[in-house]
């Protein structure tokens, strides 16, 4: 009977671990499936590019982490469950250009309601920083108290309002997404 070295199981099985501990990817950046996000596990919905200008220049791979796994873009933003989305950047990109970016998700996405939440979008930018290649923000909604921001593990205050997260995450999920596919990657499809 044939048996394999000690070294080639190993081997195997330390690939094996680690395709688990690491969930999905795209453009070579890892996401693990399941994240615990103020006592709740989320489970990672799906992974999407971010690609700006006609050229397609790849900024960041997002990851959409929810309760339960859904296609459905308006149950996720309507549902008042935690949830929470991971930006990991694939390139620089300073202060100014990611609150052009802001601006400009929140004017498509939640036009009528700006009035309401000027002051917190405001607050909200006040929190980036240039952001490095390998850097990750962090949004974490949590129903009844907003959401809280993180810039590359380091917390930057909570935002106010159940109405100031769906308008947040319409950004990436609401009718005008940065980019198609984009959404589609967030919401199951592929990543890319």
């Amino acid at each position: 009977m044939n048996r394999l070295p000690i070294y080639v199981l190993l081997s195997i099985c330390m690939a094996l671990v680690a395709g688990m501990a690491h969930g999905k990817a795209c453009e070579g950046v890892s996401f693990p499936d399941q994240v615990q996000s103020a006592g709740t596990t989320l489970q990672l919905n799906g992974l999407g590019l971010r690609q700006a200008t006609f050229l397609k220049v790849d900024v960041y791979v997002a990851a959409l982490y929810i309760s339960q796994m859904s296609g459905d873009a308006d149950a996720i933003l309507e549902a008042r469950a935690p949830k929470e989305i991971v930006l990991h950047f694939v390139r620089d990109v300073d202060q100014s250009k990611l609150n052009e970016g802001w601006d400009e998700g929140f004017e498509k996405n939640a036009k009528d309601q700006l009035p309401v939440l000027k002051d917190r979008i405001e607050a909200f930018k006040a929190m980036m920083v240039d952001v490095s290649k390998g850097q990750r923000l962090r949004f974490v909604y949590q129903p009844g108290k907003g959401v809280e921001v993180d810039v590359d593990g380091t917390p930057k205050g909570t935002i106010a309002g159940d109405d100031f997260a769906r308008a947040l995450f319409a950004i990436w999920l609401g009718s005008h997404p940065p980019n198609d596919d984009l959404k589609a990657g967030l919401l199951g499809g592929a990543c890319g």
